[in-house]
């Protein structure tokens, strides 16, 4: 009888980290690696800053090279797509019509960027999420295009203005909320980025793209040539026009759910899971896809977060090489390596972690700092950016971001919420650690 497979759908930094956790974890069945780039697993966060820069080229991105590949014997499927899975039978179906039985199937398709209508069919305005993504736009930089506006005033459109800036560009960084990444870090912290990216020259802007505007001098002639017209500017709804060579979408992204139909799943803001990162009996799911049970807060959450992808992907793996020993009548299941102690299945429970780099910034979070009903931001040096915000959930503390703080007091701030204590008490507690900074 042959071995079916387990299968890791999505080639990235989740999905090569599930793949050598489940080798470890004791499966030595056949393991299928899908993704739909025709690159080896990349890592993702240098694509906003150091390989648009152009100080990494996307040979230094590489999560593995081949050779270290190699000792995993994957069945490698580059630039393939998922299009379905039957949960009853843990069948995947491939772009090319395969079906392929699985004894497992962990979900780490990670998600895909927004764009808007009016974009379509229109040359200049370009999105951020792929290797090829960022290349493109580098490529348009070092081009000759001078003006780009940044349409969304997140992490990763702030990231990218900065680079763009730092290569001498005209940047106009447009949001619909006025304050950059207020969603993700509170107002407090949002207005001292808000000074640094002023303070570098970039045009922040209130508003939301009601169309944009082609190039005149291209519109004629791609029209006789049948090719896209190049965009020449971006009009907003208060009817306001930022001239533009080059337009990047930075609007947020969607789960990649939409290959999985199987009304088995829940797909309401990506995969739902349970505490141990499971959808469905031998399906898991991990990264920027999966959204489970965080056992400590006591509700579903969702991240985008590097940390998060390789930690959450080690624990689905080993939850899933634990199940498959479970439901093993008699012995390990097929596949797995003889004499290995099976791995239990445990609730995943991290701390989350995420950071961003703008300029000579450096901002790190711990916890929830998104949804908090309470922020106490604490400016220590406003002329160096050095801050540190507290972030509250229903009387207790959750979360702990610092920009420009040294190490030790940002150890500091992960302990405080690795464990969420009242409010008063962390309150008091970021003082003590910040005043002895």
């Amino acid at each position: 009888m042959t071995t079916r497979p387990i299968a890791v759908v999505g080639a990235s930094a989740a999905g090569i980290t599930a793949a050598e956790t489940l080798r470890r974890a004791g499966w030595s069945g056949p393991l299928t690696l899908i993704g739909d780039e025709p690159h080896l697993p990349y890592d993702r966060p240098p694509l906003s800053k150091q390989l648009l820069h152009g100080a990494w080229e996307p040979e230094r991105l590489l999560l593995r090279t081949e050779e270290q590949l190699a000792p995993l014997d994957l069945d490698l499927r580059l630039g393939t797509r998922a299009t379905g899975l039957d949960v009853a039978t843990r069948t995947l179906t491939l772009d090319g019509g395969e079906r392929l039985a699985c004894a497992g199937v962990i979900i780490a398709t990670g998600v895909a960027a927004r764009t808007l209508p009016a974009a379509d069919g229109l040359a200049g305005v370009l999105t951020l999420r792929t290797l090829d993504d960022a290349l493109a736009l580098r490529d348009r930089l070092s081009g000759g295009a001078r003006r780009l506006v940044v349409v969304g005033n997140g992490v990763l459109g702030c990231e990218a203005a900065a680079v763009a800036r730092e290569l001498g560009h005209e940047v106009a960084l447009v949001g619909r909320e006025p304050v950059p990444m207020a969603a993700a870090v509170g107002e407090g912290i949002g207005e001292l980025l808000a000074e640094e990216h002023r303070a570098r020259g970039v045009r922040l802007l209130t508003g939301e793209v009601a169309a944009f505007e082609t190039a005149t001098a291209t519109a004629d002639a791609a029209a006789a040539e049948g090719t896209p017209a190049q965009v020449g500017g971006v009009r907003l709804a208060d009817g306001s026009r930022l001239p533009a060579d080059l337009v990047l979408l930075a609007i947020g992204s969607e789960p990649a759910v939409g290959w999985l139909a199987d009304p088995a799943l829940d797909t309401t803001d990506g995969l739902g899971c349970d505490a141990y990162c499971a959808a469905a009996p031998g399906i898991y799911a991990a990264g920027d896809v999966a959204r489970w049970e965080h056992p400590v807060h006591g509700r579903p959450l969702r991240f985008e977060h590097r940390m998060n992808a390789t930690e959450q992907a080690m624990a689905a793996a080993r939850n899933l090489v634990a199940e498959l020993t479970a439901e093993a009548p008699a012995g390990p299941p097929e596949g797995a390596a003889e004499g290995t102690e099976p791995p239990e299945r445990r609730p995943f429970a991290p701390v989350p972690y995420f950071w961003s780099d703008q300029y000579g910034l450096k901002l790190q979070a711990y916890g929830l700092t998104g949804g908090a009903d309470q922020v106490e931001t604490t400016v220590l040096d406003r002329e160096a950016r050095r801050a540190v915000a507290l972030y509250g959930r229903d009387g207790r503390a959750v979360g702990a971001l610092a920009c420009a703080l040294p190490p030790r007091q940002m150890r500091a701030l992960r302990a405080l919420v690795a464990t969420p204590v009242p409010w008063e008490e962390a309150r008091d507690r970021v003082r003590e650690a910040t005043a002895a900074g």
